[in-house]
């Protein structure tokens, strides 16, 4: 396990309210490091960037499609969007490097894992990432 599983593990999965995360660098556009069993295929990794580079406002309307399910818009602007469906939710937050992706499942608490994913991003924007 690297330092960023263990980040990720330690600040998010161990919420309980967190199922699964990831971290993706924007410049080399691809995924750093996951928690266990979680993998974002390159291309959702890229329609990720892509949302908040060039297409929030569809995203707003539209909606994503993350790992095949649908998810609708709950609320987006430029450092963070909030996806729900009804089997649970995504929350994808923006740092200047990373790019914070974490899902959770109906019965889990949304806002605790909102809450989990923005500490994080506010630790990477502390470091400057």
């Amino acid at each position: 396990m690297n330092q960023l599983q263990a980040l990720l593990n330690d600040s998010l999965i161990r919420t309980k309210h967190v199922e699964n995360a990831a971290i993706i660098n924007i410049k080399e556009r691809k995924v750093c490091a996951s928690t266990f069993g979680f993998n974002v295929p390159p291309e959702n990794a890229l329609n990720l960037i892509y949302a908040f580079y060039e297409n929030l406002l569809q995203v707003r309307r539209g909606g994503l499609y993350f790992k095949e399910k649908y998810y609708k818009c709950v609320r987006a602007d430029e450092h963070s969007i909030y996806l729900q469906n009804p089997d649970g939710g995504l929350i994808i937050v923006k740092t200047k490097t990373f790019i914070l992706v974490a899902t959770y499942r109906v019965g889990m608490y949304p806002s605790v894992c909102v809450e989990a994913v923005e500490k994080l991003a506010d630790y990477f924007r502390e470091k400057g990432s």
